[in-house]
């Protein structure tokens, strides 16, 4: 993964108490988060990442950017006592945004990751408009839909956004429907994490897929194994990348060594003990024979 800098959205909404996902959808997410933090931040340590909510009275900064994963758990205790009302998407979104203009690392690369498990109320017009402001500003949108929703609305609300603010399939939508597997075993195999050589993930969750050169086999089968292999490969490559940095640096400090100044071999002094170079030779024999010159006025 690119150096980056990753605002989570946490749905805390009145839905998240379901069941469906053991033990509620809201522990589900949580248990997602901390494997979100930990690939991004093992992938690049210069990654930073930060926690909101978006439900109950409204949107709520849980912690700012950060690279320690104690201030993410912390508020994800504190939240979890405020599960309530509905979620409020569109006002998250913007918040995150806002959150992440203010990155100390300028070149870090900005996305959002919203998770999504109650109905969306914002209209799909100004869902859409809010998606060509995020596109503008560069900014990565991935949503993770999870549980089972009561209408298909909320999904075709989330892929026209999708639609509208992915470039070069940087922004992601993946649908996570219940089932016997842990919510972050499954999120493991999605483009999300698994980087942008991925299958797509518009419409239900792609299973397989994923760039894992010499090892063929299904990520879905082993999620742990393929989030390892694919940490594994980006340390191998950015090492790789780091040995050829210094090869190259010390090639070019090769020749600069070889390259001698002017007077560089000149001895410090001359055989009269003087300083080599300086002139001061010279002008003490012009100055002698200047002397020795008969007046002949």
């Amino acid at each position: 993964m690119p150096l980056q800098a990753v605002m989570i959205i946490v749905d805390n909404s009145e839905s998240s108490r379901n069941g469906d996902y053991q033990p509620s959808r809201f522990d589900a997410q949580a248990d997602a988060i901390n494997i979100i933090f930990e690939s991004i931040t093992q992938s690049n340590p210069e990654s930073s990442v930060g926690l909101m909510s978006m439900g109950g009275k409204g949107p709520e900064v849980l912690s700012t950017l950060t690279t320690e994963r104690g201030k993410l758990l912390e508020g994800l205790h504190r939240i979890r006592k405020k599960i309530s009302g509905s979620a409020h998407l569109a006002t998250g979104i913007q918040i995150a945004s806002l959150a992440l203009k203010h990155r100390q690392n300028k070149s870090q690369r900005q996305r959002i990751i919203a998770f999504v498990c109650s109905p969306v109320a914002d209209d799909e017009k100004k869902l859409v408009s809010l998606a060509k402001k995020m596109k503008k500003g560069n900014i990565d949108i991935d949503f993770v839909i999870f549980g089972d929703l009561e209408d298909d609305d909320t999904q075709k609300k989330l892929e026209a956004f999708n639609n509208t603010v992915k470039t070069n399939e940087n922004s992601h939508l993946v649908v996570i429907p219940p089932s016997g597997k842990l919510l972050s075993d499954q999120l493991i195999t999605t483009p999300i994490l698994l980087g942008e050589g991925a299958a797509s993930g518009g419409g239900p969750m792609a299973e397989g897929g994923g760039d894992f050169g010499d090892f063929d086999f299904d990520p879905s089968a082993d999620p742990e194994l393929a989030l390892a292999l694919r940490m594994s490969m980006e340390e191998e490559n950015a090492r790789q990348a780091k040995a050829a940095k210094e090869q190259e640096e010390a090639a070019k400090k090769t020749n600069l060594e070889g390259i001698q100044e002017e007077g560089e071999n000149q001895p410090l002094l001359n055989e009269q003990g003087e300083p080599s170079g300086s002139g001061s030779t010279e002008k003490k024999d012009n100055k002698k024979g200047d002397d020795d010159k008969m007046d002949t006025s």
